[in-house]
């Protein structure tokens, strides 16, 4: 590739990312949380006033599930995302399954995340903090959150909410079968509002 090449793909190189993780139903802040990569860095990257270096392209491509190619322009794009409700769940390199529940960006986000179950015994979950609320739920199995300094280990019917500036992680409890859970999440703090009929 060329000096011009390079400099032309790196340029578009932003854009695609961009489109990548919305096309995923990912926030920025999500995406932070996941990559270690701050929302900052993630949005000079994609309006075009940072060149990505290897590792976050990496790193993005894994957690977007694309190929490098795609992002550098060398293949075609694939056709538009279906319906998140028809489509697969998202897979990424440590089997973990994400299916997107919303499209839109900003405001709460519902996503149900499959752990597989734990080739060996876990260990405590690496934890992360950054803003925003999060609600989650247990759905089958057990998962183990690491909220702080406090371990706990949720089992189906169970619920947790936290303000994710708290350090939190989270993995599956069990080596005998996978967890599944949802999570709703709001990037600028959102939270939920319970309510029952008097």
């Amino acid at each position: 590739m060329a000096g011009d090449d390079v400099a032309e793909a790196l340029a578009a190189m932003g854009p695609r990312l961009r489109t990548a993780r919305e096309r995923n139903g990912a926030t920025l802040t999500g995406v932070s949380c996941a990559t270690g990569i701050s929302p900052s860095t993630l949005s000079r990257v994609e309006t075009g006033r940072r060149k990505p270096t290897l590792e976050v392209v990496l790193r993005l491509a894994k957690e977007y599930g694309v190929s490098l190619d795609e992002l550098a322009g060398t293949t075609p794009a694939p056709a538009p995302a279906v319906e998140p409700r028809t489509s697969a769940p998202l897979s990424f390199g440590d089997d973990k399954a994400v299916l997107p529940l919303t499209r839109y960006v900003g405001g709460l986000h519902a996503h149900k995340h499959v752990l597989p179950a734990a080739a060996e015994p876990p260990v405590r979950p690496r934890q992360v903090s950054h803003d925003g609320y999060e609600w989650l739920c247990v759905l089958y199995g057990r998962l183990w959150l690491a909220l702080g300094d406090q371990d706990l280990v949720l089992r189906a019917g169970d619920t947790a909410e936290f303000d994710t500036r708290t350090a939190h992680g989270v993995t599956n409890a069990r080596s005998d079968g996978p967890v599944e859970y949802l999570i709703m999440f709001g990037p600028q703090g959102e939270r939920l509002r319970p309510r029952s009929p008097r």
